[in-house]
């Protein structure tokens, strides 16, 4: 009974120290607010929850909202599905990350932004620029942390797996996937906060639709409560999503046990 009455304290005490940061946040938001004098300048958060409402009963928040999630989901699959087993293939194989490692670099350090002219003029206007972004922005934190994290397993470790008779998918399963699981997951959540950024400040240049567009069509009409109300929802959903891996990740650590070497 004891432990039975331990498990929820210990939810409401873990609970309780964001909850007291999110409230001393709004109360300074707040206090900020009435300062300037002016809803127009920083709209508060009673008036920000206002317009979170009035887009939410127009519809016009899911529709952007699903626009957006849509375009990070694809693009951020399609660029995991090639990055993971590419990034294995380089860090096990040193010759293939030789050889390919300049052209990575030379690639990678380029905003994903620089890229909008670009995909613009190769898709049009549309969703399949935005997909394109979004795979450039994931596709390299997941590529060189899938790399690196094979060219981290202990030598020792593969060669007492060799000495057990581990050879090629048997290798991969029970040795390789398990020590780089942590570290491919910590690429994924990376890229994903990143792909979400981006695929913001894309739909504010290039895109008639998202939530980075509806903010933009908000500034030009001064619905600033909307701006704001935009922002909030991007750092909500944000947040999600990165509960979200953490779910998928701990799934996974307890169906298939891969919790590192």
């Amino acid at each position: 009974m004891r432990d039975l009455l331990q498990i929820p304290i210990r939810i409401l005490v873990n609970r309780i120290p964001p909850l007291l940061v999110a409230g001393i946040f709004i109360s300074v938001w707040q206090g900020l607010s009435m300062l300037v004098y002016s809803e127009f300048l920083l709209p508060s958060p009673s008036a920000t929850l206002g317009a979170i409402f009035e887009l939410l009963i127009n519809g016009i928040l899911i529709n952007h909202l699903l626009t957006s999630l849509s375009r990070v989901f694809i693009g951020f699959t399609l660029a995991a599905s090639l990055a993971i087993p590419f990034g294995l293939i380089l860090g096990w194989y040193g010759r293939a990350m030789n050889a390919f490692n300049p052209l990575i670099q030379i690639l990678r350090p380029i905003s994903p932004i620089a890229w909008i002219p670009l995909a613009i003029l190769w898709f049009g206007i549309g969703d399949r620029p935005a997909i394109f972004i979004i795979f450039i922005t994931s596709f390299f934190p997941v590529l060189i942390t899938s790399a690196s994290a094979v060219r981290n397993i202990d030598a020792s470790i593969i060669k007492a797996a060799v000495n057990f008779g581990a050879r090629g998918t048997g290798m991969l399963k029970k040795v390789v996937l398990p020590a780089c699981f942590p570290q491919i997951v910590v690429g994924l959540r990376i890229s994903l906060g990143i792909a979400w950024v981006i695929i913001v400040a894309a739909e504010m240049v290039g895109m008639r639709s998202g939530l980075g567009f509806m903010i933009l069509d908000a500034r030009n009409f001064l619905r600033i409560d909307m701006v704001v109300a935009g922002m909030v929802i991007i750092g909500l959903v944000g947040l999600g999503l990165d509960r979200l891996v953490c779910s998928i990740e701990n799934k996974i650590r307890r169906r298939y046990g891969f919790s590192g070497v």
